[in-house]
């Protein structure tokens, strides 16, 4: 078989859910209208923490670029998703699907650091409360955001070109609704065990090692919050960490089923259905955890709309 290096193919065929016809309608809609949402959703926490001054802090700074990866990360491939599922052409060109894949892989790994960052910030603002303003200050924030955006980006760096020049032997079918790493190496014509192999050794350093730090953060959390002897204090601190658990929950439940098992081991199937959780469904969710569960935004929204007219009760 000629393994040439075929990567300079013009397109690839993304084969999405085409095997469902009857599905693809129906997905239409619920992912624009999921879609809309996570917008509209994302640009209002993005705009409420920087117009509302008593959102000035360091928790919302982290927010703020949460949302706008949230953001970017949904579109990055749900508007090609919408765009395939509204017709029969289900072409991406070889430019947009390495541009897809770049950002996937880039974005996905800012969130994993994005989190363990924002997972420190809530373990200094309740283990050490008096001091932290001080740990927190806008310089130390800015680092640690850019540091998270640097690994993300230098992971993507990395990975994508090894992917995308992986010999495919005139392959273009992509068996999933955007170019993702495991659908790509999936196309291979070659034995790709050393490339799992590498995957799996950065998916440690960059997925697995934020969850631990972010675990070993809320042990510290555990044992300062059953320290303290009001149950409206204790009340206080599951409120402030009980949104950021719960995306922690939604995202590395998804992306480690994903990435740690990547080629043909995982069901494509599942992949595909999981994939579009991880990249609508908790973009989606995100802004409503930290909304309903959160008192400071709710406020911030309620003087936003109403302005001086607000009704103190």
């Amino acid at each position: 078989m000629d393994g040439t290096n075929d990567s300079s193919q013009s397109h690839f065929i993304l084969l999405g859910f085409s095997d469902r016809p009857h599905l693809e309608r129906t997905l239409f809609v619920v992912i624009l209208i999921a879609y809309l949402l996570t917008l509209v959703g994302n640009t209002t926490i993005i705009l409420v923490s920087q117009l509302d001054p008593h959102l000035h802090t360091p928790m919302y700074f982290f927010l703020t670029h949460l949302s706008f990866l949230d953001l970017s990360f949904t579109t990055s491939s749900i508007p090609q998703l919408l765009y395939n599922l509204n017709g029969c052409d289900k072409t991406i060109s070889y430019t947009g699907c390495a541009i897809q894949l770049f950002l996937f892989l880039g974005l996905g790994g800012v969130e994993c650091l994005l989190l363990a960052v924002m997972a420190y910030d809530r373990f200094v603002a309740i283990c050490k409360p008096l001091y932290y303003m001080v740990i927190m200050n806008p310089r130390l924030c800015l680092g640690l955001v850019l540091v998270a955006w640097g690994c993300g980006v230098a992971n993507s760096l990395v990975m994508s070109p090894v992917t995308l020049h992986l010999p495919r032997c005139g392959r273009r079918h992509v068996d999933h609704f955007l170019c993702e790493m495991p659908a790509l190496i999936r196309m291979a014509c070659i034995n790709t065990v050393a490339i799992e192999g590498t995957v799996f050794v950065l998916a440690v350093g960059i997925v697995l090692s934020p969850l631990v730090f972010i675990l070993i953060s809320y042990g510290y959390i555990v044992r300062a919050v059953l320290q303290i002897q009001s149950a409206s204090g204790r009340q206080k601190v599951f409120n402030t960490c009980g949104s950021h658990l719960t995306v922690v929950s939604l995202f590395y439940g998804n992306i480690i089923y994903m990435y740690m098992q990547p080629g043909n081991k995982s069901s494509q199937d599942q992949g595909k259905f999981l994939t579009l959780f991880y990249n609508i469904v908790t973009p989606l969710l995100n802004p409503l955890i930290y909304t309903l569960r959160n008192k400071e935004v709710k406020g911030a929204l309620r003087r936003l709309l109403l302005g001086n007219r607000e009704v103190g009760k």
